[in-house]
């Protein structure tokens, strides 16, 4: 008689997983974690201690409320699907041949986190940096160069910021904000005290078009209105009654804008000046920034700015250029160097024109940097949804037996930074925060990060033992 069969082992779930835990990668992790057709395990890898990405570094700290939403993308951390792997840097700890034999699919979702160049003479003289450098630095991301940006920032009383983006005016109003506003914020204490004594006297923000073609947004435009220690100031003429029609948006910013032409500099306070039709076409200056040479620019029947070949110079201690983002390449993933995004179909990664097989991505590195934090929900769950659609095509499939990634990394020394451990970190923020009446300190040292995750570590080997006692 033969015996009867055993029930059949239980098949394990889908892993994915999904490089860079910013507000592109958490929601791509939500929408898998989050249907019930494919049985999924999430590994959401980060080369950073911690997550939120552009929403911890790249949302400005004076943005208390925008900077609030990693409160809403904690929860999809704590889904028993989703394993936050933190201090993972693909490439270097892990290659990504590696880490694909350990998983059945990646989405990559790390980001555009380069800069456009002006492709000006003089541009790579001290005290001109990109917004990049500056934003790391005010929102302490551990790789920020401190020594560089304080350096300048100790002689800046004039900042040319180039680019009418919403990073730009985030850069001019955190430089000309008063101690007073920003000791609420989360920013790291050192941040707050050398912003303090800076000397910055004047902010000039430059458009090579008009008004009309500047792409920050209302609401962060009317906040330079609420500066308590800086004037914004605008040319009259450069903000009159637009005789074509515009958009509601557009029209909004002009109307803003005009309610600021009767400003003039006031005694005491810092100037921020939003000049138009403006372009640099020379950074000035022997060992260090000195001024700016700037061409007078009119804008075309095709809507581009061209020079009139009147120039003039303005001061500068430090230029800041704010005129776009691009990704990189990540070791062993194709890249369109003219886009710097990786080429896709529907978020199914292309090689060669090709799709291939079980590689999928979002967010910026997918689109390009367009679009507010809430755009990489839905660019998100697009990518999700080829990556089902091919699991139910069967061309997605559930592979054999691999060790676990943490494991793995563990066993040649490289320790991941686990969901318990970044609660530490978070935890220890906090405190510091209370120690000088603030909701968060942010800690931008990485040895400082890890030691704050150790914590966690060794309150856990300590239960451990304790259980096996």
């Amino acid at each position: 008689m033969t015996p009867a069969a055993g029930p059949a082992p239980e098949r394990r779930p889908l892993r994915v997983a999904v490089i860079g835990a910013g507000p592109a990668g958490i929601y791509a992790a939500e929408a898998l974690a989050g249907q019930d057709d494919v049985p999924v395990a999430v590994d959401l890898i980060d080369r950073l201690p911690t997550p939120f990405g552009l929403v911890r570094h790249g949302i400005a700290p004076d943005h208390v409320k925008m900077r609030a939403l990693r409160d809403t993308l904690h929860h999809t951390l704590d889904h028993e699907r989703v394993r936050f792997v933190g201090n993972v840097e693909v490439g270097v700890d892990i290659s990504l041949d590696e880490l694909r034999r350990h998983v059945d699919a990646v989405v990559y979702t790390y980001g555009a986190a380069g800069d456009r160049r002006l492709g000006i003479e003089g541009e790579d003289l001290p005290g001109s940096m990109p917004a990049t450098t500056v934003v790391t630095w005010y929102t302490g991301h551990p790789d920020a160069d401190r020594a560089g940006v304080e350096a300048v920032l100790a002689r800046a009383r004039d900042v040319v910021v180039v680019g009418v983006g919403n990073v730009a005016l985030d850069v001019a109003r955190v430089l000309t904000r008063c101690p007073a506003e920003l000791e609420a914020t989360d920013m790291p204490q050192h941040v707050l005290d050398v912003l303090a004594a800076a000397p910055v006297e004047r902010v000039t923000v430059l458009g090579r078009r008009g008004p009309a073609q500047a792409t920050f947004t209302t609401q962060e435009l009317r906040e330079l209105g609420h500066l308590q220690a800086a004037t914004v100031l605008v040319d009259p003429a450069q903000v009159g009654e637009d005789p074509d029609p515009v958009d509601r948006a557009v029209a909004r910013n002009l109307a803003t804008m005009r309610g600021w032409a009767d400003h003039t500099e006031e005694p005491g306070k810092a100037s921020l000046r939003l000049r138009f039709y403006a372009r640099p076409v020379r950074l000035l200056g022997t060992d260090r920034v000195t001024g700016v040479e700037v061409e007078r620019t009119a804008v075309d029947a095709d809507g581009r700015a061209v020079g009139t070949g009147e120039v003039e110079v303005l001061p500068a201690d430090l230029v800041v250029r704010s005129v776009g983002y691009r990704g990189h390449p990540l070791p062993g993933l194709p890249l369109d160097e003219r886009s710097g995004t990786v080429p896709h179909e529907d978020g199914r990664v292309l090689r060669d024109g090709v799709r291939s097989p079980g590689e999928y991505v979002a967010g910026w590195i997918k689109r390009g940097p367009t679009g507010v934090v809430g755009t990489n929900k839905h660019d998100a769950r697009e990518t999700v949804h080829s990556l089902l659609d091919d699991v139910a095509a069967g061309a997605l499939t559930v592979g054999g037996p691999v060790d676990d990634l943490v494991d793995t990394l563990a066993a040649r020394g490289v320790g991941a930074v686990l969901l318990s451990q970044w609660q530490s970190i978070d935890a220890a923020e906090v405190a510091l925060g209370a120690t000088r009446g603030r909701p968060r300190t942010t800690l931008h040292d990485r040895a400082e990060l890890l030691a704050a995750a150790r914590t966690a570590q060794a309150a856990e080997a300590a239960q451990t033992a304790e259980a096996i006692g």
